[in-house]
């Protein structure tokens, strides 16, 4: 059975707390282990980044939401624009994580498996191989300054896959009509523990563990 949070629910799902019924948002399960994408990313990794880093964010999002509803029940305009940052940050760091935790999964459950059907042909016309759409994510990831994400995006205007990245924990949804299939987080809490400061080591392993059948669900659904 995978170890599961004190905190139960859905990885997007809200729950009602509150006298004015605010909505807030709580830590996804995973349905794996911690220890189950190991040698890739160690159990240790795994825990701390769901149970303290991913939980913090969305502490911290349903903080400045709660305190965003009172500023607005207040008129106080000044408070609520003020409180955009910390609602993008950390709202941003609950969208990438639990979509993050939906990209891997164990190697017995498939993870690494390349993938098939419309979305590795789409890969194969958009980046000539599966290998060549690696070495650009790896690259475009080693990249990153400082902390963010690197993404297989469907464009959803164009109908094309793209590559981009992300700084800090700001959703791909900022930077236009774009789906998020793939999502790998180069923040240093990512992988330090295990890889140290060798980000391109992390970036070369975690395929080993990328669950690809999801990525292809994503992308049939959205081009349906």
């Amino acid at each position: 059975m995978a170890l599961r949070t004190l905190i139960a629910g859905k990885s997007l799902r809200a729950a009602p707390i509150g006298v004015r019924g605010l909505q807030t948002f709580s830590l996804p399960d995973l349905s794996y282990d911690y220890g189950d994408l190991e040698p890739a990313i160690s159990a240790d990794i795994m825990q701390l980044h769901h149970q303290k880093h991913h939980q913090t964010y969305i502490t911290n999002y349903n903080k400045a939401l709660e305190q965003l509803d009172a500023a607005i029940a207040k008129g106080d305009a000044s408070t609520a624009v003020k409180l955009q940052s910390a609602i993008k940050f950390n709202g941003g760091g609950h969208v990438n994580h639990s979509i993050f935790w939906k990209n891997l999964a164990p190697v017995r459950a498939g993870g690494g498996e390349p993938p098939k059907g419309s979305l590795g042909s789409a890969i194969n016309n958009t980046f000539g191989s599966l290998e060549a759409l690696i070495q650009k994510m790896n690259a475009e990831g080693a990249g990153v300054q400082g902390s963010g994400w690197v993404w297989l995006a469907l464009d959803k205007e164009l109908k094309r896959l793209a590559v981009e990245t992300t700084a800090n924990q700001d959703p791909l949804v900022t930077k236009g009509p774009l789906v998020p299939l793939l999502g790998i987080d180069v923040w240093e809490h990512a992988y330090y523990l295990q890889y140290k400061n060798v980000r391109p080591d992390y970036l070369k392993n975690i395929w080993k563990v990328m669950n690809w059948k999801y990525a292809s669900e994503v992308y049939e659904k959205e081009l349906a």
